[in-house]
């Protein structure tokens, strides 16, 4: 895993940590878009490996503000995690940029340390996702999530996504009824 540090900030300002990562899933963008912005379809892979999404109010749009709950298994306490993601830029089938936040069941954000995530998550996290069609038919997606700001922090969310992601190949795969691709070595 690569540490990404910011470009243009000063020498005393603190650097911060990205999390990326980049995918290519043997879909239609159209699919890829839908899975990341219906909500039947994001409560099908959203959540790392054992956990589910029992709530994924989606309102994707400039301005919009979608809630999305994930469910830990009984393993990890069984407590539910709550996320606004407030978008400010909805290219359909290109791009979203959004800032997750966590929050409460009503979306009234609280801090990561409320929500009992450790110490290095910002209270916003921008993100940047892309969707990108292939001559192939196929679809890259690419996601970048900034301002973590240790790298313990960093790697679990890097770690979460990955399972994330996985979780989608196998949503898409079982929608086009197609295997799901590997994930990158």
């Amino acid at each position: 895993m690569k540490a990404i540090y910011r470009t243009g900030m000063s020498a005393s300002a603190p650097q911060t940590l990205d999390v990326t990562a980049r995918r290519t899933y043997p879909a239609p963008v159209e699919a890829v878009w839908a899975a990341w912005t219906e909500s039947e379809l994001i409560r099908r892979w959203w959540g790392p490996e054992g956990f589910t999404c029992p709530l994924a109010r989606m309102d994707v749009r400039a301005g919009g503000v979608s809630l999305l709950a994930m469910q830990a298994p009984q393993r990890y306490g069984g407590g539910q995690t709550y996320n606004t993601w407030t978008y400010s830029v909805v290219e359909p089938m290109a791009r979203l940029e959004y800032v997750m936040r966590f929050a409460d069941p009503t979306g009234t954000t609280i801090s990561p340390a409320d929500a009992g995530i450790p110490f290095g998550v910002p209270d916003a996290v921008p993100h940047v996702v892309t969707f990108t069609p292939t001559a192939d038919g196929s679809t890259e997606l690419s996601i970048t999530e900034s301002g973590y700001t240790t790298a313990p922090a960093r790697d679990m969310s890097q770690a979460g996504l990955d399972q994330c992601l996985d979780k989608l190949a196998v949503a898409l795969a079982d929608t086009a009824g197609t295997q799901p691709p590997r994930p990158p070595a």
